[in-house]
């Protein structure tokens, strides 16, 4: 019987604010209710907007909550060899190829409002699309510009129906009552999702499932921003035969315009709630009031560990 595994996993890009407290307090208060570890990981695989910094403050902001975690703590730019490895096997299989188009070709030529959005709300870009991009990747190509890769998505889902024998791509998610619900993904909302940027050697959505995978994490928690990408993780798992984690999405703490919190839009960061003079055990009292008050633990987030 194996340990159920949880994580944290920020980027060290700006200062942890409410929302990452809340979702670090969720995983490490789940970790104690299941009796599982709680490891910590810095996703630096962005390193032009890395800051030791940031990760610094990470660290003694989590401790500031209470949070501990186990060492050595994992980070991403660390493994890009791995990333590598895993965009080779994707390769061999046929379910990559080059785009040299960037974010405002790709935005100019596909403006239509009729246009299909994915759920970051990008244009849907499909293999098909290509044409539209021609003489930009020739032009590109001949000066040796680099390229992102795209996971063929129609491909790529027709490979994982192969290796699963089934028509529909699923994932478990933790009620907020403690039960596991299995649903049903839907990656080709995603179109064809970029897997290796042209600035580094993966992807958010890579690194994570190749990462959770090494790690061994069995219970990913994570805020309701990411749940649809979950979609195209447990793809991606398939594709590469790696382990299928368990997910929990929990809410997330809203601004008093309704958006959620974020690094980019300024929203106050624990640092700030500390030099103001808030003690640790007031905020996380109140971030405590907002986890999930499960009912019961399913028997089945041990059992399926084995």
């Amino acid at each position: 019987m194996s340990q159920p595994v949880f994580r944290f996993a920020p980027s060290p890009n700006g200062p942890l604010h409410l929302g990452h407290a809340l979702s670090a307090l969720t995983g490490y208060e789940m970790a104690r209710t299941y009796g599982g570890r709680f490891l910590l990981r810095i996703e630096d695989i962005d390193l032009a907007r890395t800051r030791q910094s940031y990760i610094d403050a990470i660290l003694y902001d989590l401790a500031w909550l209470g949070i501990s975690w186990e060492n050595p703590v994992l980070r991403q730019s660390t493994r890009f060899s791995a990333y590598r490895q895993a965009t080779e096997k994707l390769q061999d299989m046929g379910l990559l190829y080059r785009c040299y188009a960037n974010r405002s070709d790709i935005n100019t030529a596909l403006a239509d409002n009729l246009h299909p959005r994915d759920p970051d709300g990008a244009p849907l870009f499909s293999r098909a699309q290509l044409a539209r991009f021609t003489l930009i990747d020739e032009q590109r190509q001949f000066r040796f510009e680099p390229f992102a890769l795209r996971l063929d998505m129609e491909r790529a889902i027709a490979a994982a129906q192969t290796r699963l024998d089934a028509e529909t791509l699923t994932y478990r998610e933790i009620t907020s009552d403690g039960t596991i619900e299995t649903r049903a993904a839907h990656p080709e909302r995603w179109g064809d999702a970029i897997i290796v940027r042209k600035d580094t050697p993966a992807s958010y959505h890579l690194a994570v499932v190749v990462d959770d995978a090494a790690q061994g994490i069995t219970h990913v928690t994570r805020g309701q921003d990411l749940l649809a990408a979950t979609d195209i993780h447990r793809l991606l798992q398939v594709l590469l035969g790696l382990p299928e984690p368990v997910y929990h999405h929990h809410a997330l703490i809203l601004s008093r315009d309704g958006r959620k919190l974020a690094k980019s839009a300024g929203d106050q960061g624990l640092s700030e709630f500390r030099a103001a003079g808030l003690a640790s055990d007031d905020v996380k009292s109140q971030l405590m009031a907002l986890l999930p008050k499960f009912d019961r633990v399913d028997p089945a987030h041990v059992s399926f560990l084995k």
